[in-house]
């Protein structure tokens, strides 16, 4: 696993969403956000991703170039588009991926935490 890159960790941090239900826990031993246990923004080395729905996803690839989120070759991760560094460079273009990824996660069924090891 590649560690979380110092760029990646502050443009995640950039545009965390700061709300109540929004919490921030590791995945891939990286930061990772959630809202009603659905991760819906996270780091992996160099970049950022972000999850969709498929209307998005299809509009996002199209739009920006945003690529389908693979943490290994060969094996993607359903509905997660990492977005180019263009786009986090552009505050207000990346907080409409990060707002409609967000509402995309609020509208999933909330996930039960799992019993602790």
């Amino acid at each position: 696993m590649p560690k979380a890159g110092a760029t990646a960790i502050a443009t995640f941090e950039g545009f965390l969403p700061v709300r109540p239900d929004v919490q921030r826990r590791p995945v891939f031993g990286q930061p990772a956000a959630f809202v009603g246990g659905n991760m819906f923004l996270g780091v992996f080395g160099d970049r950022v991703f972000v999850r969709l729905s498929e209307a998005d996803r299809a509009l996002a690839e199209k739009t920006v170039g945003a690529t389908t989120f693979e943490p290994m070759p060969g094996r993607p991760m359903r509905e997660y588009m990492v977005l180019p560094a263009a786009v986090w460079k552009d505050r207000k273009k990346a907080m409409e991926w990060v707002d409609r990824s967000l509402q995309y996660a609020r509208e999933l069924p909330a996930k039960k935490p799992k019993p602790p090891k």
